[in-house]
């Protein structure tokens, strides 16, 4: 169920919109997953409030307890990385995280008829081992996500990322959400919903970065901003060691409408009866044993 913004949530989309520099929390038990081992900057001073930086297995972001939301997700993708992704089985298990204070975190039920998808910063099919994988469907790492472009062209931006670290062996990435305007929505449990998301991107070897900037609806449309144009929009520096010169000029993205389909002409492999009943039975063994898990833990 989605709920219109009230007074309250109004005034934390306000406050996300003052503009003053600031510097993030610290994730200091992961620096290998940002760029130069540095953390990204919070330009806007409004968005440090009630922020918690949480370190998972091949991603760290930042949670605020105003957005209830993640600001931020950082990864360090590599060739080798992307490889052994594409070899774990997708498995879906949706969970909070007992790390954020519980008046600060969004719960299952909140999305539920919401009318959005549970959309993922740090991409599942990013995650090289299956607890990762299952890290990254924390509600931590979890934006209320429009339906299309989940499904459409922010999973085509995920795949030409994947593609492009295969190809130069090593980038660091940074993707997030912008709130901003009077539009902004809520659904249940206070969850603000972004009005655009981003995919920020930096190529150590080519000293060159630029970020996928795309609004929350259905409309398709995506373009590329520098990493200072995303610091002046998105109140967030993602990449505060880069020189002037990587800042100013954006490296040319791949399309992806283009290049996360530039395969699907390629045959590709009947799944059979005995492949679904493998997958399945494995997708329910897993389950039981992390609920065994938690339940013991």
């Amino acid at each position: 169920m989605l709920v219109r913004l009230h007074r309250s949530v109004r005034a934390a989309a306000l406050a996300l919109a003052t503009l003053g520099p600031a510097p993030a929390a610290a994730a200091d038990s992961c620096p290998a997953l940002f760029a130069e081992g540095r953390v990204p900057v919070l330009t806007n001073a409004k968005l440090a409030a009630r922020t918690t930086a949480l370190c998972f297995e091949a991603f760290a972001v930042l949670h605020s307890g105003l957005t209830r939301t993640p600001l931020y997700a950082a990864e360090h993708l590599t060739r080798a990385s992307v490889a052994e992704a594409r070899s774990v089985a997708r498995d879906d298990s949706f969970h909070e995280e007992p790390r954020l204070p519980a008046d600060e975190r969004a719960s299952l039920e909140d999305y539920v008829r919401s009318g959005f998808d549970r959309g993922h910063l740090a991409p599942a099919g990013d995650m090289p081992t299956l607890n990762a994988q299952a890290e990254s469907f924390s509600l931590a790492n979890i934006v209320p996500q429009n339906r299309v472009l989940n499904r459409g062209l922010w999973s085509d931006i995920e795949e030409s990322v994947r593609r492009l670290a295969s190809r130069r062996g090593s980038i660091f990435v940074v993707t997030g959400i912008i709130v901003a305007g009077d539009t902004v929505q809520q659904i249940r449990g206070g969850v603000l919903v972004p009005t655009q998301l981003f995919k920020a991107l930096y190529d150590p070897a080519a000293g060159a970065g630029a970020a996928y900037l795309v609004r929350n609806d259905g409309s398709k449309d995506w373009r590329t901003v520098s990493i200072d144009d995303l610091s002046r929009e998105a109140g967030i520096d993602v990449f505060p060691a880069l020189p002037a010169p990587a800042r100013t000029a954006a490296m040319r993205l791949p399309d992806p409408h283009i290049s996360a389909r530039a395969d699907d002409s390629r045959p590709r492999h009947a799944e059979t009866w005995q492949d679904w009943l493998h997958r399945e039975a494995g997708r329910a063994l897993r389950k039981l044993v992390r609920d065994a898990l938690r339940a013991i833990f």
